[in-house]
């Protein structure tokens, strides 16, 4: 598929039309995000069955706001409309390659049952 570029008015659309998508936040002058681009691109080409999308923070500083982004390289990854990852710092090949099968295997079933049970937690200790 390889990557595209995200602006906030195409995140929901984003997320919806795709059961997962890959964030990399990063910016032209940033020497790890220089890195790390080749790695995310290979992996984009690899898995046409996931969205791999870029935001440059200094294009799109609300998207990058948004997020809570301080540090780039960031990487997040969305199931099923999910934050299930989101961390800074350029991975090598062999990490993305884990951390793309590591979201792939997850029981999605069970992370909104314990995103349930957490904002049940939540609610009662206000």
């Amino acid at each position: 598929m390889a990557t595209s570029t995200l602006k906030m008015n195409e995140l929901e659309k984003t997320l919806e039309e795709n059961d997962m998508v890959l964030i990399d936040f990063w910016a032209e002058w940033c020497g790890p995000c220089k890195m790390f681009g080749p790695v995310y691109e290979k992996a984009s080409e690899k898995y046409p069955d996931i969205a791999f999308t870029k935001v440059d923070t200094e294009n799109d500083r609300e998207l990058a706001a948004a997020f809570g982004i301080q540090s780039i390289p960031t990487l997040a990854i969305f199931r099923e409309k999910i934050l299930i990852y989101k961390q800074p710092g350029a991975l090598p090949e062999s990490a993305l390659e884990d951390l793309i099968k590591q979201a792939k295997d997850l029981d999605m079933d069970e992370v909104r049952k314990q995103i349930e049970e957490q904002e049940k937690a939540d609610v009662s200790e206000s």
